[in-house]
Formats: C-alpha cells, sequence, structure tokens
C-alpha cells in the first residue's frame, strides 16, 4: 500500500506540499467568502428564512457531486488537471452568484453556489494529494499542513465582507455581492498556482515509483478514478469504512450547525461584520490547529484523536444551543469548539482513507469517501434550516450532539484506528 521512498520523491514531496498550502490559502479566501454570506443572501432573495440553509447546502451538495468527475480526472490525467478543473468551475458558479444576488432571481443563485461547490471539491481533495508520497508514519503530519493552510484564506474570507460592500459599490452590485467577487478571484488564482507549479504531478509520480518497486504496472481500468468502484472498495476495506465513516459524521455535525449561525446571529440583530468576525473564528478552530491534529494522529493514532473530536463536538453543540439569539461569547466558544472537533475526525479519518488501499486505488477510493461526506452533510444542511425554522436553534445543536455520540458509539465497538494505516 506504501510508495517506497527516496531522497528525490521526498524532495517532490516537500515542494507539493508547498505549492498545495500556496493554492489552498487562496482557495480558502474564496470558500470562506461566500459561506459568510450564503445564508443571508438566499434568505434575502428567496424571501423565506426557511430557505436560507439551501445556498450552503447546494454548495455542499456540488462540492459531492463534482468529486465524480474530478476524481476521474485525476484517476486519468493526475491531481493537477483535477483539481484546476475544479477551482475553475468554483469560479463560474462565484460569477452567476454575482448575477444572482443582482437580479434576484433564486433559482440562479442556487446553481451557482452549486457550481461553487466545485470549489470545495479542489479544497478537499488536496489534502489526499499532500499523502502521494508520504511515508506512513509522517502521513498524518504532511496532510494535516495542507489542511492548515486554508487557515489563512479562511480567516480573511468572512472578514472581507466588509471590504466587499465597498467592491460591490464600485462595481454597482449589492452590498453583499463583493463577497463572491473575492471568491472567484481567490479561485481563480489557486488554479492559476496549480498548473503553475504542481509539477511533477504527485499522485502520477506515486505511480511511477509503485510500478517500477513491484515490476507489475496496475491494469489501466484501476487508474480511472472510478468513485462507483471507490464505494465498492470502501464497503469492502473495513479501515477505509470506518475512516469514511469519521469525516462523514463529523462534517454532518459541523455543516449542520455552522450553516445556521448566521441566521441565528441574525434573529439577535447583529451586525455582519460580527457574524463573518464569529465565522472566522470558527474556521480558524476547524484548520488553525491542524498540525497538532496530525502530530497527534502520528502518534496516538487516528482511533484516539476521533474521540477527542467527538467530545469537542458535543461540547460544541451544548455552549451553542444554549446561546441567546444574536452574538454572545457562549456562542463564540461554541463554534471555534465545533471547528476544533471538526479538526480532529477529518484529519484522523482522512488519514486512515488514504492508507487503507494500494496508490492506484486511491483516486477512486478518496473521491468516493469525499462523495459521502458531501451528500451526507448537504442533507444535514438542507435539515438544519428546517429544524432551525421549526424548533429552533437549539433543537438543531442537540440534534447535532447526537450525531457526533453516535461516531463514538461506532468507533468504541470497531478495532480500527488504533495506530495510523500501513505504519
Amino acid at each position: 500500500m506504501n510508495v517506497p521512498v527516496s531522497s528525490d520523491t521526498t524532495h517532490v514531496q516537500s515542494r507539493t506540499v508547498l505549492t498545495l498550502m500556496g493554492s489552498q490559502t487562496l482557495g480558502g479566501i474564496g470558500v470562506a467568502s461566500g459561506i459568510a454570506v450564503g445564508a443571508i443572501v438566499a434568505a434575502d432573495v428567496s424571501g423565506r428564512d426557511a430557505l436560507s440553509g439551501l445556498a450552503t447546502t447546494t454548495q455542499v451538495l456540488g462540492g459531492a457531486l463534482f468529486t465524480i468527475p474530478i476524481a476521474a480526472l485525476m484517476g486519468r490525467w493526475g491531481r493537477r488537471v483535477g483539481l484546476a478543473t475544479a477551482y475553475l468551475v468554483g469560479a463560474v458558479g462565484a460569477l452567476l452568484a454575482i448575477v444572482a444576488t443582482t437580479l434576484g432571481i433564486f433559482w440562479l443563485l442556487l446553481l451557482g453556489t452549486t457550481l461553487f461547490g466545485a470549489s470545495t471539491t479542489a479544497n478537499s481533495q488536496a489534502r489526499y494529494a499532500a499523502t502521494d508520497l508520504a511515508v506512513p508514519e509522517r502521513r498524518g503530519r504532511q496532510l494535516s499542513w495542507v489542511v492548515w493552510a486554508t487557515t489563512i484564506g479562511s480567516v480573511l474570507g468572512p472578514n472581507l465582507v466588509g471590504p466587499g460592500r465597498a467592491v460591490a459599490q464600485l462595481l454597482g452590485l449589492p452590498s453583499l455581492a463583493g463577497a463572491w467577487v473575492f471568491s472567484a478571484a481567490g479561485f481563480l488564482l489557486a488554479a492559476v498556482v496549480l498548473h503553475v507549479a504542481l509539477r511533477p504531478d504527485p499522485l502520477l509520480l506515486a505511480r511511477q515509483v509503485s510500478d517500477a518497486a513491484t515490476g507489475t504496472p496496475a491494469p489501466a481500468a484501476t487508474r480511472r478514478g472510478n468513485v462507483g468502484a471507490g464505494l465498492r472498495l470502501i464497503a469492502a476495506t473495513p479501515a477505509a469504512l470506518w475512516g469514511t465513516t469519521a469525516v462523514t459524521l463529523g462534517h454532518v455535525v459541523m455543516v449542520s450547525v455552522m450553516v445556521m449561525t448566521p441566521l441565528h446571529m441574525r434573529h439577535g440583530h447583529a451586525e455582519i461584520e460580527l457574524i463573518g468576525l464569529v465565522i472566522s473564528l470558527h474556521i480558524l478552530g476547524m484548520y488553525g490547529l491542524a498540525p497538532v491534529t496530525g502530530q497527534l494522529t502520528d502518534r496516538w493514532g487516528p482511533r484516539p484523536v476521533v474521540l477527542l473530536g467527538v467530545g469537542l463536538l458535543v461540547l460544541a453543540s451544548l455552549f451553542a444551543g444554549l446561546s441567546g439569539d444574536g452574538h454572545s461569547t457562549t456562542l463564540t466558544v461554541g463554534l471555534i469548539l465545533l471547528g476544533l472537533g471538526w479538526s480532529c475526525t477529518l484529519v484522523a479519518g482522512s488519514g486512515v482513507v488514504a492508507g487503507s488501499v494500494p496508490v492506484v486505488q486511491r483516486a477512486s477510493v478518496q473521491g468516493a469517501a469525499d462523495l459521502v461526506m458531501g451528500l451526507s452533510a448537504a442533507a444535514g444542511g438542507a435539515l438544519a434550516g428546517v429544524v432551525m425554522d421549526l424548533f429552533g436553534y437549539a433543537v438543531l445543536c442537540a440534534g447535532a450532539a447526537v450525531v457526533a455520540l453516535a461516531l463514538a458509539a461506532y468507533t468504541l465497538a470497531s478495532n480500527h484506528g488504533r495506530r495510523p494505516v500501513g505504519a
């Protein structure tokens, strides 16, 4: 399952991680800028708070569905082509969202946010690219540095809502449309960085090294990034199934609470800049300590880190659920803990997924894992809007805590994740 390491591949791996960190920073600006205003714009354009979650839900759904063609591209042509293409599609989505916000067309907004979701496909799949040439005992750290790089752009993105107003005014757009302008720019720049600098392609090189070591090139059919085949492999590989479950349920909890928080704050008349600040701190929790999470995963194994993440997610749901409408310290603490818990489940679970199958099958399995994660989170986001509308934010947070506890129960009942896969 592991790639033989030489000084040449080690050098390429270091350069690959640095390139991915650069693209993640730029892409993070775009993703976070759109997330910060998505629910509010959807409520304004549709005229119904109950539909506010659909902007983020379609973004998450798009991120999941675009995993299928992007995984196929990576399986055939490598990480560079797949990741750059995903960012370009995301840029088109941001431009459509600008038009929809300007014209007040809800269906066009949802189309734009669906295409926008391709950027999250790139953002998510980049973490796996960091593991293509990594040795097992450093897989968690390599992956986590790419996750961490998103911190810079993602924390900056929501705080560009204010400057976005000035940009929107300059361009003659509605005030919140300025955030989508920053999204489009960030995605385009990320695609350029990947196209220029991600050479040689880490996945293609990893396959070459593996083929040379075994002396038997893998059949072409196994290289095609087929998500359907990846789903079957996950079902047949207990370690991959556990890792996929960990990243999926952690993501569902995070997305369900996070997407409704701006609306919860708006109900208490919080200013848009303050909403952006809280989301920034949440995203800082998601990505800021990722290298620590990666270090712990390599040292302790994924299982204890996932359980730590579950504990943080439950605490987050408690703090957020007890907060009143508007802004409060309790809510801010809850959102930070929500990000930290997500980081633990994502980094630890992704490391297991990355190392659970041979190199030639990784694009398929990793794409399938992200498809499951994205579709589940999209469903969670859609349901979150309904629960919020019918029962309120506190009940939504209680439901999120139940999902987190279900992950804990599955993890404790499983024998997987006690140490890094392949170590």
